[in-house]
């Protein structure tokens, strides 16, 4: 384990604060928001006096998130189709907010690009989390659905991350505050994570597994490749460090699941991260397949997030 300074344990002082109003609405673990006259959630392009949040966004209980615009605008016309939402006659869906990122809104669902990285998804999760808080939502469950390089399992394999870890194999989320070094412990929902495996269908042409996820902040280097512009390391090293990887249980390695898991857990939310492997990187750096195949293989966690909504939505 490698830390700079004494990294503070923002958790284990700060856990008993409550994360949920007693009719279950999100509370904000932010004293300063209350207190403000408006909150402009800047890279929605959206705020608490332009836009009536409670209205517009009350009736939500998913937020699912993942990289690009086109995917999410495709997962909430899949999602649409899944439970059975209509929209009014004449309309359509439209991009919500059309700045930084896209934001769909298929009933009670949200369909929402983050980006890519650590610092993208952790800008969105702030403006999400006050977003639920505004809006008055009450006990939202999150999702990431995403793409993935394998560690041992072959490209279009499922993962539902059980845990997740940095580069070094530390889980938690490690941030400098005011300058101060911050962690914040990356764990995800068990429980949530054991009903989507068993949602699962078996007669499916794909593995889904359950496993560690493993979070870089780069694509080339932080991930041991070989091809990217640098690299001072061998094809040896790269070898150990991904056997390393998978021997601490790590499945797949992407770029955003420990901000994600540690946001997410800090405000009380239940939430899951579900990603498809393009490659598996024991046997290569380079994602080379048809986009035809990589079409297909992203709808796979859709598949499996949606199953779930549709479940719980017939459950209410």
């Amino acid at each position: 384990m490698f830390t700079n300074g004494n990294p503070k344990n923002e958790e284990s002082e700060e856990s008993k604060l409550d994360t949920r109003y007693s009719d279950g609405a999100v509370r904000l673990r932010n004293p300063h928001i209350e207190l403000m006259g408006q909150d402009i959630l800047y890279h929605l392009a959206m705020g608490t006096e332009s836009h009536n949040l409670v209205e517009m966004f009350g009736d939500v209980k998913f937020v699912c998130m993942g990289g690009t615009p086109q995917r999410m605008e495709n997962f909430a016309h899949y999602v649409m189709k899944e439970i059975d939402f209509n929209l009014p006659i004449g309309a359509t869906l439209i991009d919500l907010s059309q700045y930084r990122y896209s934001m769909y809104k298929v009933g009670p669902v949200l369909s929402i690009s983050h980006g890519m990285g650590i610092s993208s998804i952790g800008i969105l999760l702030h403006e999400i989390i006050k977003l639920m808080f505004h809006a008055k939502v009450k006990n939202p469950i999150f999702f990431r659905i995403g793409t993935s390089g394998g560690v041992g399992v072959k490209g279009g394999t499922v993962v539902i991350s059980d845990t997740a870890c940095d580069e070094l194999l530390n889980n938690y989320y490690e941030t400098p505050i005011v300058g101060n070094l911050v962690k914040r412990p990356a764990i995800l929902d068990q429980s949530l994570v054991q009903e989507l495996k068993a949602l699962a269908d078996p007669e499916d042409p794909y593995d889904v597994v359950t496993g560690g996820t493993m979070c870089a902040n780069d694509f080339y280097e932080g991930q041991g490749r070989l091809d990217g512009a640098f690299c001072n390391y061998s094809e040896k090293d790269k070898m150990d460090y991904l056997k390393k990887l998978q021997n601490h249980g790590v499945k797949n390695i992407e770029m955003e699941v420990v901000p994600f898991a540690a946001m997410t857990h800090h405000a009380g939310i239940r939430a899951a991260v579900v990603c498809v492997t393009f490659l598996d990187r024991l046997k290569g750096d380079q994602v080379d397949i048809s986009k035809e195949v990589m079409n297909e293989w992203q709808v796979r966690p859709q598949k499996l997030v949606a199953k779930y909504i549709k479940k719980l939505l017939k459950a209410l």
